[in-house]
């Protein structure tokens, strides 16, 4: 016999699940981000269904906010890739977050980290040596080129399953 599953756009079929529902391996990562949250963001209770998910972003996007970049940059290499992925959670999230560290001190240079995220998105990272050296030409380095391509990995598994879980 055939089972048929009706599927509503906008219904979720992914569980916001608790630090108490989640699987035991969610939990420790769960609670952490409780804890710096203030809440269980949804995107959070959602992902938490696959711990290595989880586990992988936040790994991920630590290592992220560790990089060379400067928040400024940090964020913008966000905001590009939720842009493109059309994750409206993740744009709210990141143009508040951006809005709160104030003006840039260097737009120009700020605006070449947006052009070389879309670039290495839409060449799948084989952006031509012109535009690489564009980019080293407004004061990045190598090593801000790879941190990019770090921030891009980190927010495109975030926005996609985001989209997938239906948070976005």
């Amino acid at each position: 016999m055939l089972s048929i599953l009706l599927v509503f756009p906008g219904v979720a079929l992914f569980t916001d699940h608790t630090v108490e529902t989640a699987p035991a391996a969610s939990r420790r990562s769960m609670e952490s981000v409780a804890a710096a949250w203030g809440h269980l963001p949804q995107a959070v209770a959602r992902m938490a269904e696959s711990p290595h998910a989880l586990e992988g972003f936040l790994r991920l996007s630590a290592m992220f906010e560790a990089t060379t970049l400067d928040p400024h940059s940090r964020e913008t290499v966000v905001l590009t890739v939720a842009e493109r992925n059309q994750c409206h959670l993740c744009i709210g999230i990141h143009e508040a977050k951006l809005a709160g560290l104030g003006p840039a001190e260097d737009p120009v240079r700020l605006e070449a980290v947006r052009r070389f995220t879309h670039q290495v998105l839409a060449a799948s990272g084989a952006v031509s040596d012109e535009e690489l050296e564009r980019f080293l030409g407004a004061g990045h380095t190598r090593r801000n080129a790879l941190e990019v391509v770090l921030g891009i990995g980190a927010y495109t598994l975030s926005t996609l399953a985001n989209r997938l879980t239906r948070s976005a």
